[in-house]
């Protein structure tokens, strides 16, 4: 967690694991949603159930043991954190991703897979997990008018793509008026 001052004594830092909805959630349209839900829940449970952030040493989490104590990393993330073993929090791929990934980032980026840096989680959002359909003229393809756009309609998986995306959208609204 960053706050608006961007001035806490960590750097933070994301990992990401694909899903994709044929494998990782099947089925109905908004099985995405579900997928989320389940995954958040757990997280709530690891936490304690009173809001604090479920969180494991990167150390503990790469030899797949509980974390019970924090190192000299201290979490930023208000209202606090709960020492855990995130594997309850994430599907069984993604926490095998992420263990196979920080050694490697750490080769890349000093300090990275240190020991006692603190894995915090967990975020099942990057973007939208359904996408609002739309045509050429960025409107939805079923209702005129309406013109999805960003991350919300699932046209961006973050800031500044959405912002390039609601760049494309206005222009074809203008389009529209215009009668372009």
């Amino acid at each position: 967690m960053s706050q608006y001052s961007r001035n806490e004594r960590n750097a933070n830092a994301g990992i990401v694991v694909g899903v994709t909805p044929a494998e990782d959630f099947p089925g109905h349209p908004l099985a995405g949603i579900a997928l989320q839900r389940q995954w958040e829940e757990a997280a709530f449970a690891a936490g304690g159930g009173t809001y604090a952030a479920p969180a494991q040493l990167v150390g503990d989490f790469i030899a797949a043991k509980p974390s019970t104590t924090l190192g000299e990393v201290i979490p930023s993330y208000r209202p606090g954190v709960t020492p855990t073993d995130l594997s309850s929090c994430l599907p069984a791929y993604a926490i095998e991703a992420i263990r196979e990934a920080l050694p490697a980032f750490g080769k890349q980026i000093r300090g990275f897979d240190r020991a006692d840096a603190v894995l915090t989680g967990v975020e099942t959002r990057t973007s939208s997990p359904i996408r609002i359909s739309r045509g050429a003229d960025y409107q939805s393809l079923n209702t005129s008018g309406l013109y999805p756009g960003g991350e919300g309609a699932g046209f961006a998986g973050g800031i500044l793509s959405a912002g390039v995306d609601g760049i494309k959208v206005a222009e074809a609204v203008a389009k529209s008026i215009a009668g372009i």
